[in-house]
């Protein structure tokens, strides 16, 4: 039996601590209401901090003028994979490739000269996704992220590393490398005249603030028992979201998610003070994104994001709700 879950009376419920959310379109009836629909030409004020129902693609070619500071693209990877009845089937390369041009090509026209590009992908997909994003775009780094989990494999190591390119439409762009620091625990503290250097104490230990490279290892799955878990099957966790928006937007900026899932480029982008707005066609993942933004009125805390750094996983902060 699945881990959260308990077996009561002969029927599955979930277990006190599970906080997955996976209510259904009936019963989220009320968060889909919310969600826009884009039939004709279709300028920002109507879409800022809405999460718009429909085929990416349509969408797309209907939205007019240049209002993304951030793009933030998790795209469906090359495999075979069953989004809750729209499934995704495995290809070549050179047909993925197609398949993201076609979403680079259409997504351009919103871009600002200043925005920033960042494209999610597994190993087998990076290398066709980078081959057209340099067509169009600046690269400037390849951010490697460990998965922390993944199945075994008796023939292959297993898969626990992911990638993300990062790329600019110019080489003016927004880099906020100080509200991105990672909190990283002192081995064998140095001192200087008797005090610390380059690190602090602290009653739960001895810290270093340092700067980011582009291998994150800090990054925690969702999980059944953490509030922005859903049921989607391959879920970004806010953690590794909000060192990109943190990093490469400002407070009020516009970040955008094509293909947006259960939210989590959203709900991170509201509870760090940005505008927000993405585009899903799956109508059970709009509720579930509806309500993890409903929750985020009361409770703006990230996981992994405390005191304005970073901190290692499986640390905990001391999560402050918002007040």
């Amino acid at each position: 039996m699945a881990a959260g879950v308990l077996l009561k009376e002969g029927v599955v419920v979930k277990a006190e601590r599970n906080k997955t959310i996976d209510i259904s379109v009936d019963e989220g009836r009320q968060y889909l209401d919310k969600c826009v629909e884009v039939k004709g030409e279709t300028g920002e004020d109507r879409i800022k901090d809405k999460i718009i129902l429909g085929d990416t693609f349509e969408v797309l070619s209907r939205l007019k003028g240049k209002f993304i500071d951030l793009l933030i693209v998790d795209p469906p990877y090359n495999l075979d994979k069953d989004f809750h009845g729209n499934k995704f089937k495995k290809t070549s390369d050179e047909t993925y490739e197609e398949y993201t041009e076609k979403w680079i090509q259409a997504v351009i026209p919103l871009l600002k000269d200043t925005a920033s590009v960042y494209v999610c992908c597994d190993w087998v997909s990076s290398t066709p996704i980078a081959s057209i994003l340099k067509k169009y775009f600046n690269i400037q780094n390849r951010i490697t992220w460990q998965r922390e989990k993944g199945r075994g494999a008796v023939s292959n190591w297993k898969n626990g590393m992911e990638d993300i390119w990062f790329a600019t439409v110019s080489k003016k762009y927004t880099f906020n490398i100080e509200d991105v620091k990672m909190r990283r625990r002192v081995v064998a503290p140095y001192r200087v005249d008797g005090k610390p250097k380059d690190w602090e104490e602290t009653e739960s230990g001895n810290y270093r603030n340092t700067y980011p490279s582009n291998f994150w290892d800090d990054i925690s799955i969702p999980y059944w028992s953490m509030p922005e878990n859903t049921a989607h099957p391959t879920q970004k966790p806010e953690k590794l979201l909000a060192k990109i928006i943190l990093a490469s937007s400002n407070e009020g900026d516009m970040v955008f998610d094509p293909f947006m899932g259960s939210g989590s480029t959203a709900v991170t982008a509201k509870k760090l003070g940005r505008h927000f707005s993405g585009i899903e066609q799956n109508e059970q993942y709009c509720v579930w994104a509806g309500k993890r933004l409903e929750m985020a009125d009361e409770d703006n805390t990230i996981q992994g994001y405390a005191d304005g750094v970073f901190w290692e996983r499986n640390t905990r902060p001391q999560r402050k709700k918002k007040q």
